[in-house]
């Protein structure tokens, strides 16, 4: 079972709506941007005794350019009080094809996610910390999935500065 799915449901809301606004609403949402290392940006919010703290980042390229879609980005996400330290999922920017796979590639590994509405989620917590590390040695990750309206679409990810975003994260959010 993922991660998210045996959080709080109120923690899960709130935590899916941050993240969920990144990056253009983040501020609004109270959550501040606490650095930025290569094309990461650690962000942070606190609700009471609530912590979240997030490295996210943009694609350099998404194919099909043209293709019509919110705000894309690769997260690694931490909620300290709930003991989760490095989730990673994506957010796609538009419905993913129901029962269809998502798949995470860095180098010659390839990692299947599994979708819900926009985003994409690692279902196994040792596949998980697998990814982790190879997105720390990688030099770009790429994401592929299939819309709802069947447009397959993939989004490549620099990784340049995550392993100091990572560092950063566990850190801020220990």
């Amino acid at each position: 079972m993922p991660i998210i799915d045996r959080m709080n449901p109120t923690r899960r809301t709130a935590a899916l709506l941050a993240v969920a606004l990144l990056p253009s609403v983040a501020w609004a949402q109270g959550a501040t941007v606490a650095g930025t290392f290569g094309g990461w940006s650690l962000y942070t919010s606190q609700a009471g005794a609530a912590k979240i703290c997030f490295v996210a980042a943009p694609p350099s390229k998404k194919e099909p350019a043209n293709a019509d879609r919110a705000t894309t980005l690769l997260y690694v996400s931490a909620w300290p009080k709930d003991g989760i330290r490095s989730e990673v999922s994506v957010k796609l920017g538009y419905p993913i094809k129901a029962a269809s796979d998502v798949s995470l590639s860095v180098g010659k590994e390839t990692f299947k996610l599994f979708p819900k509405d926009e985003r994409a989620y690692v279902a196994d917590a040792t596949e998980e910390l697998k990814l982790i590390e190879a997105l720390k040695k990688g030099a770009t990750a790429s994401v592929a999935a299939t819309s709802e309206r069947g447009t397959s679409t993939t989004d490549t990810y620099p990784l340049s500065g995550l392993s100091q975003a990572l560092q950063a994260l566990a850190t801020t959010c220990p």
